[in-house]
């Protein structure tokens, strides 16, 4: 028995997420053996650089890639998840009626100065 299959598809997609990494990977310089990569992203609040081997570049835009994907479906599962609380939310107040705007009070301006 899969243990994923119990999961939501939308879970069931962002655990099959096999790579990630943060980050935008740009190109240093071109020289004539070829470019010189870096990787920068944001880290504990400091912008960080890593310098990337050519040959670990596909890896790495694999593992960008990867990230912005499970970025995607994690809003869209909170989406949904946000979605669904306040149905039940509202679903469990339909006991009582409520209308925010007259549970504030009135502000009326005094004619008398």
């Amino acid at each position: 028995m899969n243990h994923s299959n119990s999961l939501p598809p939308i879970l069931q997609q962002i655990a099959q997420i096999q790579s990630m990494e943060r980050g935008k990977l740009s190109v240093i310089k071109e020289s004539s053996s070829g470019p010189f990569y870096k990787l920068q992203a944001r880290e504990q609040g400091k912008n960080v650089t890593r310098y990337v081997p050519r040959e670990q570049v596909p890896a790495v835009q694999q593992a960008i890639a990867g990230y912005k994907q499970f970025q995607a479906l994690t809003e869209q599962y909170a989406d949904e998840v946000i979605t669904q609380t306040r149905v039940a939310i509202a679903a469990g107040s339909k006991k009582k009626p409520s209308r925010p705007s007259s549970s504030w009070p009135k502000n009326k301006k005094s004619t008398n100065s």
